[in-house]
C-alpha cells in the first residue's frame, strides 16, 4: 500500500485526539485546527475515523479537518442500550461543527458515512460540497456480505457475541482490492472490538433497513442536489463497486464519477494518492 499517511499509527491517532458529549456519552474527534476551509471526514462500517489516517497528512496541508468517530465506532462510547440511527449520527456531526463553532464545511464520506452525509443533504445543511467514496448509495444496488445479513437476522444478536478477530477478517479481508497486513487487520479488530464494540454490531447493522425505508428521502438528496457532488469509486469493490457506479450513472442527472481501477471498498487506504487527486479539484475539494 502506498505511504502517503506513514508515521500515523493507531496509538498517536488517539492520542492526538480530544472528546465532546453527544446525549450524555464521549465521543472521539480529530481537529487539525488548521487555518483552512473546514473538511468534514465520514467514516464508514464497522470501523473509525482512523480509516482517513493515510490522507490526513495531505488534507491538513489544505484544510481544517475535522473527523469524528461516530458512537458506537473507534475510540467513542459504544452503549449497549442506545437506538443508532443514522439520523442520531447526523445529529452527532451537526454538534460537533456547532461545538467547534463552523458554519460550513466540504464533505468527503465513505460506505455508512455516505449516508449521513445524504441525510446532511436532505437536511439542506450548510455544505460546500460532497464527496462520496464507495458505500451503499442506492439500497438496491448494495451487496452485503454474509455476516451483515446474519447480523441483520432474529440471531443477530448471538451472532455479534460469537465475532471474534479470526473470524473479523476473514469477513473484512475480501472487500479490499489491495490488501491490509496482518498489523493493519489487527489495528482494524482493535477499532472493532474496543470497549467490547463487537457486541453492539447487531445494533449498528440496522443501517442497512434504514437506509431501505429511507431511499427516497436520501437518494434524492443526490438527484437534487444544490452543491456540488462527487463520486469516487474503487470499482473492485464487492459490495459497492462497479455495479454501484452503474446505478449512479441511471439516476444521477449530469453524474460527477472518478472511477478508480484495480481498487476496492477502501480506496482512502488502498490508494491514498489516487483518492487526492480525484478529490483536490476546484469545485469538491478546492
Amino acid at each position: 500500500m502506498a505511504e502517503v499517511g506513514s508515521g500515523l499509527n493507531l496509538d498517536s491517532w488517539r492520542g492526538s485526539g480530544s472528546y465532546f458529549e453527544h446525549r450524555g456519552h464521549r465521543i472521539f474527534y480529530r481537529d487539525s485546527q488548521g487555518t483552512g476551509p473546514p473538511l468534514l471526514l465520514i467514516h464508514g462500517f464497522p470501523t473509525a475515523s482512523y480509516d482517513w489516517h493515510r490522507v490526513w497528512p495531505e488534507l491538513v496541508k489544505r484544510f481544517r479537518v475535522i473527523a469524528p468517530d461516530m458512537i458506537g465506532f473507534g475510540f467513542s462510547a459504544k452503549p449497549s442500550r442506545y437506538d443508532y440511527s443514522l439520523f442520531d449520527q447526523a445529529d452527532l456531526h451537526v454538534a460537533l461543527l456547532a461545538k467547534l463553532g463552523i458554519e460550513r464545511a466540504r464533505v468527503l464520506a465513505h460506505d455508512y458515512g455516505d449516508t449521513v452525509a445524504q441525510e446532511l443533504l436532505a437536511r439542506d445543511a450548510d455544505i460546500h460540497s460532497v464527496c462520496f467514496t464507495n458505500g451503499g448509495l442506492f439500497p438496491e444496488s448494495h451487496r452485503p456480505r454474509l455476516v451483515q445479513k446474519l447480523l441483520r437476522s432474529p440471531i443477530g444478536p448471538l451472532v455479534a457475541r460469537a465475532v471474534n478477530e479470526r473470524a473479523f477478517r476473514r469477513s473484512f479481508a475480501p472487500i479490499f482490492a489491495v490488501k491490509p497486513s496482518d498489523e493493519e487487520l489487527a489495528e482494524y479488530w482493535q477499532l472493532v472490538s474496543s470497549d467490547g464494540g463487537a457486541r453492539i454490531s447487531h445494533k449498528l447493522i440496522g443501517y442497512i433497513s434504514e437506509r431501505r425505508e429511507n431511499r427516497a428521502r436520501w437518494v434524492g438528496a443526490i438527484v437534487q442536489a444544490r452543491v456540488p457532488v462527487r463520486f469516487i469509486n474503487g470499482i473492485e469493490d464487492p459490495l459497492s463497486g462497479a455495479h454501484m457506479v452503474a446505478r449512479y450513472r441511471e439516476l444521477v442527472p449530469n453524474p460527477n464519477i472518478v472511477e478508480l481501477h484495480g481498487i476496492g471498498h477502501y480506496p482512502q487506504v488502498e490508494a491514498p494518492e489516487a483518492l487526492m487527486s480525484a478529490f483536490l479539484t476546484p469545485e469538491i475539494g478546492g
